[in-house]
């Protein structure tokens, strides 16, 4: 089974950034692609960002030129750098990853982490 641990989440003001990371842990073949999700209080869960295990990007209209999305595949670790951050960023991302396992069989899936907080205010 894979485990994805989040971290790097907290309290910023208006303007400033963070960086978060997702490491996944277990024994894994490969990872595929990798997703930040948020999910903003009453609000359903939406896609940030994807980076392909090649590197290929894609962003939410939302945070276009603010957010970069990266991969370490040799630590099997994602990051997510936000910059000029607005208080519509608040929420609880996620980690989402499509990974292979093959012991003690081979299987695909997709596994989600728990979860950091990240709260922007004025």
């Amino acid at each position: 089974q894979v485990q994805l641990v989040e971290s790097g989440g907290g309290l910023v003001q208006t303007g400033g950034s963070l960086t978060l990371s997702c490491t996944a842990f277990g024994q894994i073949f490969s990872i595929d692609d990798m997703t930040w999700y948020r999910q903003a209080p009453g609000k359903q869960r939406d896609m940030v960002a994807v980076i392909s295990s090649g590197g290929s990007t894609n962003y939410a209209d939302s945070v276009k030129g603010r957010f970069t999305i990266s991969r370490d595949n040799a630590k099997n670790t994602m990051y997510l750098q936000m910059n000029s951050l607005k208080p519509e960023d608040t929420g609880v991302y996620y980690c989402n990853a499509f990974a292979v396992t093959r012991i003690p069989e081979a299987r695909s899936a997709y596994y989600w982490g728990r979860g950091t907080q990240v709260t922007v205010h004025s």
